[in-house]
């Protein structure tokens, strides 16, 4: 049997979709797609099934297209399916394989929500690719936000089986005879999620059989806990922001009342652009130094004697740039930045325009922005930290160009490259590198 009052019940509590919805569910023709093709069959919703086939795995690949082919026909549906040049469209873009067939799928499927007036795209992740995520944020560094895992919804993307584990999908698969195929390269530990999954969840599972059903319960806490902070915040904003005109004022009697103030400040002042190491060095400021000044890209943050005043950064003309993996090239002030992803270990050398990033430790979406104060990296080479306005210094930059330097920022807050001067230790190439991520900055 189905489990199809589950089914519905997770698609009617977290709102994905409703009975009058065009749906396009994507389907590779692996256990898990093939589950929520026949859920949403049984279920009695309006789907269509699109598949990809990258032409990547010969024979292999063309029985799964002709298997997802025959699905439609047994569930009566519409069927899309497309043959993408994969390899060149590597060649002519300059990215990894992964990266083409994820940009490929994604465009593609969007193409045909407009074509053909979908509502939502359906993807078959479940708990245990939540629990995958989690992991892999965990090990490259997250706030909260990294806790929540995957998003039952996400703009037009849903997730409709997210209430299930692996092992439920293969006693379904098991229980009511479902064929399905079987991709090759899930079996391989090369990539980091396949390792986190093999290797990794394995030995979790070894210490906590129930593993899935305790990391469920915990995404419900963290969701509910970023919701709260959300809240918590918004709360603050309204009774401590005062107004005048440009400026923002903040009463410093309530500032050192926060508790815990660190986590507080930091989602108060993140969107003007200031940094945890600049909440760090503010806190530590606040019985002592009246009259400092932070500054991050757009603003400036006075200490005064009784308050906060928070002004736009006149100076700073530059504003910063966020971009993803499926990006080839970004502007930002006078200076062009391009991407390039190979699936071998290259360094740049001898080049203060370009570095070369081990592209397993990125995490996007990646920012370009000008120096924060309070801005510290770990220079190559050195395995100690150094402040950037100390390295500015060092380096004899003058005051008036410091503010256009372009700063490469992971997604937890780590500076990867001085643009022009020094790549961060952290992300440098080394033996154990699988991919590289090249970014080069051109002069306009």
């Amino acid at each position: 049997m189905l489990p199809v009052n589950r089914f519905t019940q997770f698609i009617a509590q977290n709102n994905l979709f409703s009975a009058d919805n065009k749906i396009l569910a994507a389907v590779s023709g692996g256990m898990d797609s093939v589950v929520m093709a026949h859920l949403l069959k049984v279920a009695g919703f309006n789907f269509s099934i699109a598949h990809c086939n990258f032409q990547l795995r010969g024979d292999e690949a063309v029985g799964d297209q002709a298997f997802c082919n025959d699905l439609a026909l047994q569930l009566r549906v519409p069927f899309h399916t497309i043959n993408f040049d994969t390899v060149k469209y590597v060649s002519d873009n300059k990215v990894s394989t992964q990266m083409a067939a994820r940009e490929l799928r994604y465009q593609w499927f969007e193409q045909l929500r407009q074509q053909h007036d979908y509502s939502v795209i359906a993807l078959a992740h479940h708990q245990n690719d939540a629990i995958e995520t989690i992991l892999l944020n965990l090990t490259r560094g997250t706030g909260i936000a990294g806790m929540h895992g995957i998003l039952p919804k996400n703009g037009l993307l849903v997730r409709p089986l997210l209430f299930l584990t692996r092992e439920e999908i293969q006693q379904i698969i098991t229980d009511n005879r479902l064929a399905f195929v079987e991709d090759s390269s899930n079996a391989s530990a090369k990539y980091a999620r396949n390792k986190i999954r093999l290797e990794v969840i394995p030995k979790l599972k070894e210490l906590n059989p129930n593993l899935e059903s305790t990391f469920n319960h915990n995404l419900e806490h963290f969701r509910g806990l970023e919701l709260l902070l959300q809240q918590k915040v918004a709360e603050l904003k309204h009774e401590l922001f005062i107004q005048h005109d440009e400026e923002i004022h903040i009463p410093l009697a309530k500032i050192k009342m926060l508790e815990p103030k660190r986590l507080l400040l930091f989602n108060l002042l993140q969107e003007y652009g200031f940094n945890e190491t600049s909440i760090d060095d503010l806190i530590s400021s606040l019985d002592k130094h009246s009259g400092r000044i932070f500054e991050s890209a757009g603003f400036n943050l006075l200490l005064d004697r009784e308050r906060l005043i928070i002004s736009p950064n006149k100076t700073a003309l530059i504003k910063p740039v966020q971009f993803t993996e499926n990006t080839h090239e970004v502007d930002f002030g006078s200076y062009k930045l391009t991407l390039l992803h190979d699936d071998s270990p290259l360094i740049v050398k001898n080049n203060p325009m370009a570095a070369s990033v081990d592209a397993d430790l990125l995490q996007y979406p990646l920012t370009l922005r000008t120096w924060q104060q309070g801005d510290y990296f770990y220079p190559i080479g050195m395995r100690t930290r150094k402040k950037l306005s100390d390295f500015f210094i060092d380096q004899k930059v003058p005051l008036h160009e410091k503010n256009n330097i372009p700063l490469l920022v992971n997604a937890n807050d780590e500076l990867i490259w001085i643009g022009g001067y020094r790549p961060d230790d952290r992300y440098k190439v080394s033996k154990n590198t699988k991919k590289v991520t090249i970014f080069e900055l051109i002069k306009k």
